[in-house]
């Protein structure tokens, strides 16, 4: 988490914006879900009154990532890439119990914990 918002920081305002969608989508793929919302909180950090808390608990979770994703403020985006990020570790360390406990071909299983 630290390193992912540390390099997230190092981002020009400009290219900020771009990652989260991006982020968004690979929380999609690894299937995440509802359920996830409380220990993303808690993972990522923030007060269950932030903005990005807020949304992603109020239901499909499709449509408040993409929320989520869409957020302006440089202060919101930042607790947002922490937030989709915590959604990822937890939908894609589901997913590859479930599903990929056998070898897979995911990129994302590739990248180094380190």
């Amino acid at each position: 988490m630290s390193e992912g918002v540390e390099r997230f920081h190092g981002l020009g305002q400009g290219e900020q914006p771009e990652v989260l969608p991006l982020l968004r989508h690979h929380c999609i793929k690894a299937r995440a879900v509802t359920e996830d919302a409380p220990e993303s909180i808690r993972r990522a950090g923030l007060r269950p009154t932030h903005t990005p808390a807020v949304l992603i608990s109020r239901g499909r979770i499709d449509e408040q990532l993409g929320k989520i994703a869409g957020l302006t403020p440089l202060d919101e985006r930042r607790k947002a890439f922490r937030l989709l990020l915590a959604v990822l570790t937890i939908a894609d360390a589901r997913r590859r119990e479930r599903f990929c406990c056998g070898g897979c071909s995911h990129w994302r299983h590739r990248l180094s914990v380190a």
